[in-house]
């Protein structure tokens, strides 16, 4: 292991910052601007490249945003895919949700979407937009509200 992935590896924390699970909560009740909300507090907050994270569910969140509620073409295909790509680094998982499986589907719908175009993104197909799951034990522990 290299010497700055280990320092890197020692910065972030074990534990997901209070509130991290109530966003994503938010995110999966199709709350997107109370998700930005609550991600955006915690990612002012850390110094770390964790912040990525928070800012890839965030993104990808205020992407679905502006596909349902403004159909905003540019802004839900520009936030899709920056949101996107700040949740790379994270894959497959961090702090138990399924990152890899986020990506995955941010990605079909954002191709969906291309697909739609601007003219018909009034058309697109809710069923595109995911949940974020989680994959070990903090389902079971009731870290999820």
């Amino acid at each position: 292991m290299l010497m700055e992935e280990k320092e890197k590896e020692e910065e972030a924390p074990l534990q997901a910052p209070p509130g991290f699970f109530w966003a994503i909560a938010q995110f999966n009740r199709r709350e997107f601007f109370e998700c930005h909300e609550t991600l955006e507090e915690i990612w002012l907050m850390e110094p770390s490249e964790l912040r990525r994270l928070y800012q890839g569910i965030l993104q990808v969140g205020v992407g679905f945003y502006h596909t349902i509620k403004r159909k905003n073409y540019r802004g839900a295909t520009t936030l899709l895919q920056g949101g996107i790509n700040y949740l790379r680094p994270f894959a497959p998982s961090h702090f138990g949700i399924d990152v890899a499986g986020l990506i995955a589907a941010a990605e079909r719908a954002l191709a969906h979407i291309q697909e739609l175009g601007p003219e018909h993104i009034a058309e697109f197909d809710l069923g595109y937009i995911p949940q974020i799951s989680l994959i070990n034990s903090l389902a079971d522990a009731g870290e999820l509200p």
